[in-house]
């Protein structure tokens, strides 16, 4: 629109701003002041203004863009058909003549164009903005174009729209397939699908994986064979199966679905059928298999729905053998997923085995099975145990009377290069054994000797590289079965023979050893079995050899009793030269019962003696009971002191405080009470009082039974300094109360309530303690008390271990003038507030030491 002088009204307020544009014409600032001042003018003015500014400036930008944006709003709210619109269109031509490389200005066009629905003339706009801007910022034009198409029913227009943008950004393509297939373009959108998945270069926007196009492909064309109508459907499908191995199950059902849907049912069928004898897992064969169950199972439910109640014979025949079909289809699952785990390992034996199960009643599929499998499994690659299938092999035709057949079997089972010798000795011996089976011992005999003949040269047993036919004759497993038939069917000597043989090849073991020995001695040959016992000590090394040593010397004292006890000894000795401790109790006990029973006693305590050493620490204690009972049977109880003390120096703290206790019994009941009382107070040394409560309390009810008020005293001295000296200890203390927790009487809710810490526990348990007993010092040292309840005083009681000293006791209760007062009042007052409170002491506590004293 131009604009002549003439027309322009300038008013009061403008002059200033007309003065400036006078000086300065071309300066943006000055017209965007001027602009700024008469935006509240009506729109003509504001225009006019505009215009002149252009006028002077046509390559200014931000005065174009901001004219058009104000033209764009003038004209908002009006009806489409209104004269303005396209006195806007004419301005946004004008400004392309000079703003053609700005996308802003062709977006803001092209919008404007779309928002009065003029489709044609928007479309040739897209295409000039894409025409006249460069490459680079296509990016801006094209979003608003594709929504452009999209919006409107021209899916010709679209498609080619689409065509044109996929060249510039195909990786845009997944969105053309959306469009394609909201359009109904379907065989143009697997077109696309099949570009993408053969495009090596194309990488999904949204994440997808080739396999999950090639999914959307398949199900594309197989739920739309006659749209898609794609001559290679099928090679499009199948070279997906080629592509994706592992994942097949869904592309074989999307086949035999686009024939399905195609109505070629037998085709379909074919391709399930297919696909059960290709697939290589369990899950795609189970998405096959339900399928294909599915179909058949729909295709007979249709067929009686067509076929209704009145049915001729024809129709009848048909659903009979369409349901012949289905239950076929359900009893060969079994068979069907044992192919397929047999396609993943073939020489899987388990498998093979299964599959034979499954065939039972088939004979001759029973046979081919065996056939294809021994034909199939790779022995190097063999998973399971081969052997075992051909074994089950020959015991088929066996249980089926061919044993000619089953000889054949076993005989080719012999020849298979197994990896290790075992199996192959499995072989012979399951061969033997159904000789034998069949009352042919003497071909079973030559079965064994055949297996164990050596080879030509000789090979080392380990040694992998030579075949297991050549390395079979060491195999232990066959040697002992050749002995046992030997034994059973045999000669003595042929026995016998077989026996040294696999003791010269350095095979034997143990237990052969001590099976050739009860051999000879069942033959009465005792002295050609010692020899075998020591052929074995000779060959292994302790504590292997500890058997036979134990069968040798049962066996020699068996034949021999006392009769060779020099010879026994020496073979004693010989067993204990080198015997570790873990295995000597039994050997020592032995050998002290044969002298107890035909040697001399002082030997047997010597031997039990040497026992008490020889033992690890854990059986020492158990050694030393059994030496002192029968010490004292042999020599008598007094004879048990050296013994006694020997096991309290020998034996650790537990097992020490144990005799000690025993032994202080033992003189008790000898009436040495200075003696037991010697022990008792020796053995305090090693019983902390807060975890030997037993031992201080029989300790109490000792000196209760035997002391008197001194001897009382010093129990209790010693005990406060045992405390003393474990309290010092801490660290030592806190441990070992933690070990013994288990032992100690009631739970940590009672020592301690609401405790979870051991430092607590053993806290509440010496506060505990303290309460029981107040010890006569001022330092306050927890002890247990023996005698009475808490705070109680300890109280002398009669003593009545013996008749005679109920006796005594009888005798005391009258008055007795030479009864010994003890007076309380020669104690300073420390001890007496500290001491228990005592009573007179009856003279029977004394007994016999009173009336000495009398008499002196």
């Amino acid at each position: 629109m131009l604009m002549d002088a003439s027309t322009i009204i300038i008013e009061t307020d403008d002059l200033q701003y007309e003065e400036e544009l006078l000086r300065n014409p071309f300066s943006v600032k000055h017209w965007l002041r001027y602009t700024e001042h008469k935006k509240d003018a009506p729109a003509d003015k504001l225009n006019k203004v505009y215009e002149r500014a252009l006028l002077q400036m046509p390559g200014s930008y931000k005065l174009w863009h901001q004219y058009l944006r104000l033209r764009m709003q003038q004209v908002k709210g009006r009806c489409i058909t209104d004269p303005e619109y396209e006195s806007v269109n004419n301005t946004f031509e004008r400004a392309l003549v000079f703003m053609h490389k700005m996308p802003r200005i062709w977006i803001d066009y092209c919008q404007f164009l779309m928002n009065q629905r003029k489709i044609t003339r928007t479309r040739k706009t897209f295409d000039r903005a894409l025409c006249a801007l460069p490459i680079t910022q296509h990016n801006r034009i094209w979003p608003l174009y594709l929504k452009f198409v999209m919006a409107y029913s021209i899916p010709e227009t679209a498609v080619r729209v689409w065509r044109r943008y996929l060249k510039l950004c195909p990786e845009d393509t997944e969105d053309c397939i959306s469009y394609l297939i909201s359009i109904g373009r379907l065989e143009a959108a697997a077109k696309k699908y099949e570009w993408c998945v053969n495009t090596d270069t194309f990488t999904s926007k949204y994440g997808k994986s080739k396999h999950q196009l090639w999914s959307e492909l398949c199900e594309l064309i197989s739920k739309n064979p006659q749209e898609t109508s794609l001559k290679n459907a099928e090679a499009i499908i199948r070279h997906g199966l080629q592509r994706y191995t592992d994942q097949v199950g869904m592309l074989w059902n999307s086949l035999a679905e686009y024939y399905i849907i195609s109505a070629l049912f037998e085709r379909a069928r074919d391709v399930y059928e297919e696909a059960l004898r290709s697939v290589m897992t369990v899950r795609d064969f189970t998405q096959v298999f339900d399928s294909y169950a599915q179909f058949e199972e729909l295709m007979l439910k249709r067929r009686m729905e067509e076929v209704g109640p009145e049915a001729d014979l024809e129709d009848e025949t048909d659903i009979e053998l369409r349901l012949a079909r289905y239950e076929d289809l359900i009893q060969r699952r079994p068979l069907l997923l044992n192919s397929v785990m047999l396609r993943q390992n073939p020489h899987n034996v388990l498998e093979w085995q299964k599959r034979v199960t499954l065939y039972e009643g088939q004979p001759k599929m029973i046979v081919t099975t065996y056939m294809e499998a021994v034909k199939t499994i790779d022995p190097k690659q063999a998973t399971g145990k081969l052997y075992s299938l051909w074994v089950n092999f020959a015991k088929f035709y066996e249980d089926n009377g061919q044993i000619v057949d089953a000889r054949i079997i076993f005989q080719r089972a012999t020849e298979v290069t197994y990896v290790r010798v075992d199996d192959l000795a499995s072989v012979w011996c399951e061969w033997a054994e159904m000789e034998i089976r069949h009352d042919n011992e003497e071909e079973a005999l030559k079965l064994m000797k055949r297996a164990t003949a050596p080879p030509p040269h000789k090979v080392a047993y380990n040694d992998e590289s030579e075949p297991v036919q050549r390395r079979v004759y060491k195999s232990l497993k066959l040697w002992s079965m050749y002995a046992d038939l030997e034994e059973s069917l045999g000669t003595f000597k042929s026995c016998k023979a077989v026996y040294d043989r696999i003791i010269d090849l350095r095979i034997a073991t143990p237990q052969i050893i001590i099976n050739y020995g009860m051999f000879l001695q069942e033959s009465n040959y005792f002295e050609e079995a010692f020899k075998a016992y020591e052929k074995g000590i000779a060959l292994f090394k302790w504590p292997y050899v500890y058997d036979i040593w134990n069968t040798y010397l049962t066996k020699f004292l068996q034949r021999y009793q006392g009769t060779k006890i020099e010879r026994a000894r020496d073979l004693f000795e010989q067993c204990l030269e080198k015997c570790p401790p873990s295995y000597a109790k039994n050997l020592y006990l032995l050998y002290a019962k044969m002298e107890e029973e035909h040697g001399l006693a002082r030997h047997a305590m010597q031997v039990y003696s040497r026992a008490t050493k020889a033992v690890p620490p854990e059986e020492k204690l158990a050694i030393y009971n059994i030496y002192l009972q029968h010490a004292q049977q042999i020599y008598g109880i007094t004879k048990t002191r050296e013994i006694y003390q020997e096991a309290i120096e020998d034996l650790p703290d537990e097992g020490a405080r144990e005799m000690c206790l025993r032994f202080a019994d033992m003189e008790r009941k000898l009436g040495e009470i200075d003696r037991a009382r010697e022990i008792y107070t020796y053995c305090s040394q090693i019983c902390d009082p807060r975890l030997t409560q037993e031992f201080w309390a029989r300790w109490t009810d000792f000196e209760v039974a035997h002391g008197n008020e001194d001897t009382m005293k010093e129990l209790l001295r010693i005990k406060r300094s045992m405390q003393a000296k474990y309290n010092t200890q801490v660290n030592m203390m806190s441990a070992q109360m933690l070990a013994s927790a288990d032992t100690v009487a009631g739970t940590v809710s009672d020592l301690a309530p609401g405790a979870k810490d051991g430092m607590r526990m053993l806290e509440a348990r010496a506060v505990a303690m303290n309460q029981l007993e107040e010890p006569p010092t001022s330092t306050p040292v927890s002890a247990p008390s023996a005698v009475g309840g808490g705070g109680s005083k300890i109280m002398f009681v009669r003593g009545s271990t013996t008749k005679r000293e109920e006796e005594v006791a009888d005798a005391a209760r009258t008055a007795n003038p030479d009864e010994i007062d003890i007076d309380d009042e020669e104690d300073d007052d420390e001890e007496e507030d500290d001491m228990p409170q005592t009573r007179e002491i009856p003279s029977s506590v004394f007994g016999q030491l009173k009336k000495d004293a009398d008499q002196s």
